[in-house]
């Protein structure tokens, strides 16, 4: 008797302890179809707002383009996923808005052989442009995120203070005054950049490929320009004040400042 009331003890034990387990199984299941449920609709909700941003690029009232790209840079922030493609559509849309086509037929003369000084700042010329630019110099980044593309882009007098553009392909673009302390241009492809005049003290353009830019009477002090590529550069009347010209690449092309040659 004794031992069929141990037997019957630890069968009503291992029916409780079954019980129990599958009590567990059923919250687990249930707490993975909730998550799954939930990360569903916070996708579905991503694509809607990202959907309505890219409608909103195309908007013909500036206020609703601006709205458009700071609704993207919400959604880069929010998806890590999506921040390549994001920063792919951004500088698509530098592009569009801001062309400077070297090159091709009825395109400007590059350089221009007059600089524009009455030329306004971008902020006003272009809000759009501009605060797209803003986005894309402090985006945070991603390791699958492609060059940022913004060759042959008119971006005089472009404010990028401190902003992220290392390895940013802006050949014959044009950047004229712009306005770069101490942004990040490490690797960038700047070849025949118009860089006349640009305020870039302190900026980060070790191993640039600047063959062929213009860089006159640019403001260069503090700048960090050791490796980069600077055949066939003009740099007549820059300020090289305490740049970094280390291990710089120049030949017989390169036009130095008669104030600083490298030793």
């Amino acid at each position: 008797m004794e031992l069929q009331q141990d037997q019957s003890r630890v069968q009503n034990d291992f029916r409780g302890q079954l019980l129990q387990a599958m009590g567990a199984v059923v919250v687990v299941a249930g707490a993975a179809v909730g998550w799954q449920q939930f990360r569903l609709a916070r996708e579905g909700q991503i694509t809607e707002r990202f959907t309505r941003a890219i409608d909103h690029l195309g908007h013909p009232t500036l206020d609703v383009r601006l709205g458009g790209i700071y609704a993207l840079e919400r959604v880069a922030k929010n998806s890590p996923a999506d921040r390549p493609t994001v920063t792919d559509i951004l500088c698509a849309f530098v592009r569009e808005h801001a062309p400077w086509p070297v090159g091709a037929p009825g395109g400007p003369q590059h350089p221009t052989p007059v600089e524009e000084h009455q030329t306004p700042w971008l902020t006003s010329r272009a809000a759009d442009v501009q605060t797209a630019l803003y986005v894309l110099g402090r985006r945070p980044g991603h390791p699958e995120e492609h060059t940022l593309y913004l060759s042959r882009v008119d971006l005089r007098r472009a404010h990028l203070s401190k902003a992220q553009l290392a390895g940013a392909n802006l050949r014959h673009s044009n950047l004229c005054r712009a306005y770069l302390p101490h942004s990040n241009l490490h690797s960038g492809q700047l070849a025949n950049v118009d860089l006349r005049y640009a305020y870039l003290r302190g900026a980060q353009l070790a191993h640039a490929d600047l063959r062929d830019a213009h860089l006159e009477h640019a403001d260069i002090r503090q700048a960090v320009l050791r490796g980069a590529d600077l055949r066939g550069a003009n740099l007549v009347d820059a300020d090289l004040d305490g740049a970094d010209l280390t291990d710089v690449t120049s030949d017989a092309t390169t036009t130095w400042p008669d104030t600083h040659r490298p030793a």
